[in-house]
């Protein structure tokens, strides 16, 4: 490869790894499996290291550098005492007795002691404790700040809301971080997989998804009768410090009355670290529970600090443990006959090829349809169609074929040929430079334009309620909608006219789509489908533009500087020239003329609400219950007036806004002497 072609596959690598990012921490879904995933970044990570000239060049942080972000909107940010890290991950039995020879040569040591313990495949979660007493629950986020659910956790039936007397030897500390998963059963993910189907709505992924879609749901009553289960295992801040050691914390665990994990063994030397290892792998299939893997940790506290963690001394923020690695175990696999190869087409014209097989059953459920990726993945793979395959599954999303068994193939089956043409609109396809994907180049094509009015219509954009697949196809038949704008022009009479008894549907399809008019910025923009850019890129766009008006006329400098460094952090090259070259087709800057001209007015982030004193520069943090206002409709008022929420009290705290129960932050403010504000005196502050 030429130092080109290395900065092209790792402008893609990046963009590619930055994309699944966004939909497994801020969309809670996947498009591809753990392992694929796995195998881009790690493929991301040799080419930088190998070739670091050439990602120096690209500026901007790789996604090989940071750990994913699952903050999402509606939510109080609140900063973890400790970090929560992410764990490597590796397949391999050779890496993981490397991990252990790692250890060795660092504390110049052989007798080293692990904990080994299963992976549960849930939503990352960190439980607070001060004096005994539940008081927040918080989700990873970026690593250093995460989202305040607690108002959906404290429902959780299991979770002790006071801390058991714990021994002599683990007292029940003043302050302490527990750090665990949130999870469904899978009978319980089932059953809601039911009403789903019941109510004729699309059934859910995974396990795993829905916990954390759960976790993020800004109706606590919906989340409770969701039933949601957690299950602790790791220490985070712990003032004063109870315990020395990871075994000595599960027990902790224990005699707290929390719920941890079913099986936790102490082992000493790596072949014992590998037995524990096989054994909850032959044990997963029994689990009521998802388990994608075993997580090992050297088990001494001083030695974990000792050996510290990766990033320290690179990055103000520590990436992964050097004392823990993550086993994941291997997908679940079975062998089938591809029938035939159907090629589905993306809403931006991507030609994805999709194997129809006979039926299998394949971790617990039947698969008759499998992605194939793009063609160089079947040409890489030499799929043929009448081979018999490998499918694999894991975590229980779309299955995968990953192989051929080549001593069943017939004469009979012939090297596919990849479609010259989209089978929908029969236009050319085109592969534009750097891209392995296929795409119909033709924006009028008929499943682009549904693909394109779902996904601007959808609750991760505009959210227009009533407007789903069905009435999509409908529109577009009847040849009354065929771009986004004339969602905004549709008429009544036409709507009536689609059969007996839809006045009602009609008016409140009309009173969404005229609802949808002053969404958020960050929402249209995302709903325009631009390559690259997902719901925070979006939200990082609308914070720095504006509008759209100013985002249709950005220029290469309103992103990168002369050097090339980012001018919106998490907007690099790639994704910048995806913009700027979306905004230089005529029929794009004409969409979003015509959608202003139609009477959309999205709601600037800029936009200020007048207060009675001037905000901006004020720190406030929220604690209790306030009589009528929720937390995060508090947060949206002050941060409206260009106030901002914080989470911790310390001196450079403004204000604090205090409700009943409220606890510690409350006596802090006191101490510090910082103002105590009720509901009644913030809306006076705020002129209202």
């Amino acid at each position: 490869m030429t130092p080109t072609d290395i900065q092209k596959r790792i402008a893609a690598l990046r963009a590619e790894v930055s994309r699944h990012d966004e939909l497994y921490y801020r969309d809670a879904r996947n498009e591809i499996s753990d392992f694929e995933y796995d195998r881009l970044k790690r493929e991301l990570k040799e080419l930088e290291n190998a070739h670091p000239i050439e990602a120096a060049a690209l500026g901007g942080e790789s996604p090989s550098q940071r750990i994913g972000d699952d903050r999402a909107e509606g939510f109080q940010r609140v900063r973890h005492v400790a970090p929560m890290t992410t764990l490597e991950n590796t397949y391999d039995e050779a890496e993981v007795r490397e991990f252990d020879s790692r250890l060795h040569r660092l504390l110049n040591r052989t007798d080293l002691a692990y904990t080994v313990e299963p992976k549960i495949d849930g939503a990352s979660i960190s439980l607070t404790y001060v004096n005994g007493r539940f008081t927040r629950a918080v989700t990873r986020g970026d690593g250093e700040e995460g989202d305040d659910v607690t108002s959906n956790v404290v429902r959780i039936a299991s979770l002790p809301k006071i801390l058991e007397n714990g021994s002599a030897d683990a007292p029940v500390p003043e302050l302490v971080e527990i750090r665990g998963e949130a999870f469904l059963r899978f009978e319980e993910f089932n059953r809601i997989n039911q009403l789903q189907e019941e109510a004729g709505a699309d059934r859910y992924a995974n396990p795993r998804n829905l916990a954390s879609g759960t976790l993020k749901l800004l109706d606590p009553v919906l989340a409770a009768q969701r039933k949601l289960e957690i299950v602790v295992y790791g220490l985070g801040a712990c003032e004063p410090s109870v315990v020395k050691s990871q075994s000595a914390w599960h027990q902790a665990l224990k005699a707290w009355g929390m719920p941890g994990l079913d099986t936790v063994s102490r082992v000493v030397g790596i072949d014992a670290v590998w037995n524990a290892i096989r054994e909850l792998d032959s044990r997963r299939a029994s689990l009521p529970y998802a388990t994608d893997g075993a997580v090992v940790k050297l088990d001494e506290f001083s030695l974990q600090r000792e050996v510290g963690y990766r990033g320290e001394g690179e990055r103000a923020r520590k990436l992964s443990p050097r004392w823990a690695c993550a086993y994941k175990f291997a997908p679940e696999q079975a062998e089938t006959r591809l029938r035939e190869i159907t090629i589905q087409v993306g809403r931006t014209g991507v030609l994805t090829p999709v194997a129809e097989l006979e039926p299998v059953v394949l971790a617990g459920t039947t698969v008759s349809r499998a992605t194939l990726h793009n063609r160089d993945e079947i040409v890489r793979k030499d799929i043929r169609v009448g081979d018999h395959v490998l499918v694999e599954k894991a975590g229980e999303i779309i299955p995968a074929v990953i192989g051929v068994n080549l001593a069943r193939r017939t004469p009979e089956c012939v090297p596919y040929v990849f479609p010259s043409m989209c089978p929908a609109c029969g236009t050319p396809a085109v592969q534009a430079e750097g891209e392995v994907a296929w795409r119909c180049p033709n924006e009028s094509c008929p499943v682009q334009v549904r693909r394109r009015l779902q996904h601007f219509a959808s609750k991760a954009c505009v959210d227009i309620d009533g407007l789903g697949e069905a009435m999509v196809d409908t529109l577009v038949e009847k040849g009354w909608v065929n771009r986004i704008p004339d969602i905004y022009r549709l008429r009544r009479d036409d709507l009536l006219s689609l059969g007996k008894s839809v006045a009602k549907s009609t008016d409140k399809l009309l009173a969404a789509i005229e609802k949808s008019k002053t969404s958020e910025l960050w929402r249209f923009i995302h709903g325009l489908g631009i390559p690259y850019v997902g719901a925070a890129s979006a939200k990082d766009l609308a914070a720095h533009f504006g509008s759209l008006e100013t985002l249709v006329e950005s220029r290469y400098a309103d992103f990168l500087s002369e050097g090339k460094q980012t001018v919106i952090p998490g907007i690099g090259e790639t994704m910048a020239l995806a913009i700027l070259d979306f905004f230089n087709k005529p029929g794009n800057r004409a969409l979003v003329s015509d959608l202003i001209s139609a009477g959309v007015q999205p709601a600037s982030p800029a936009a200020r609400e007048p207060a009675g004193i001037e905000l901006a520069g004020k720190t406030f943090v929220l604690t209790g219950t306030l009589p009528t206002l929720t937390r995060e409709e508090a947060t949206a008022l002050i941060e409206a007036a260009g106030g901002k929420v914080t989470g911790s009290v310390s001196k450079k705290t403004s204000y604090v806004l205090a409700g009943e129960e409220a606890g510690s932050k409350l006596e802090k403010a006191k101490s510090l002497g910082i103002p105590i504000l009720s509901e009644a005196e913030i809306r006076t502050l705020l002129g209202r």
